[in-house]
């Protein structure tokens, strides 16, 4: 279980990061070129995209690799990292892999109370 953690964290970072370079280069773009703002619109709150863009991919990558040694805390790690894409992106069809894999992996992680090793983190 803990190897899945790791293997769904890993890849929702990853595929959180691409969607947060477009993220934070869509706000940056339309910060500096009104026409863009004017024409395609803006998030509701920039300052919190730019921050998840950055953010919530760590937070994946993160807790994905510590799945292996400390389950619970890469758990919670992943939980915070879906939480924040969802938050800052919404689910849509972008969004909907690194999300469900981050989640799924917190979940998973967080069932591995009684992992291979002997030694439980609760």
């Amino acid at each position: 279980m803990r190897n899945a953690a790791l293997t769904l964290g890993i890849i929702a970072g990853v595929i959180g990061m691409i969607v947060g370079f477009f993220g934070y280069g869509y706000t940056e773009l339309a910060r500096n070129v009104t026409e863009v703002e004017e024409l395609f619109g803006m998030f509701d709150d920039p300052q919190a995209v730019r921050v998840a863009s950055i953010l919530s991919p760590v937070l994946a990558i993160a807790g994905g690799a510590m799945a292996k040694a400390r389950a619970l805390w890469g758990g919670i790690l992943l939980i915070l990292s879906a939480g924040g894409m969802y938050f800052a992106f919404g689910f849509n069809v972008f969004t909907m892999f690194p999300i469900v894999f981050a989640g799924l992996g917190g979940i998973v992680a967080l069932a591995a109370g009684k992992p291979d090793e002997p030694k439980a983190h609760f």
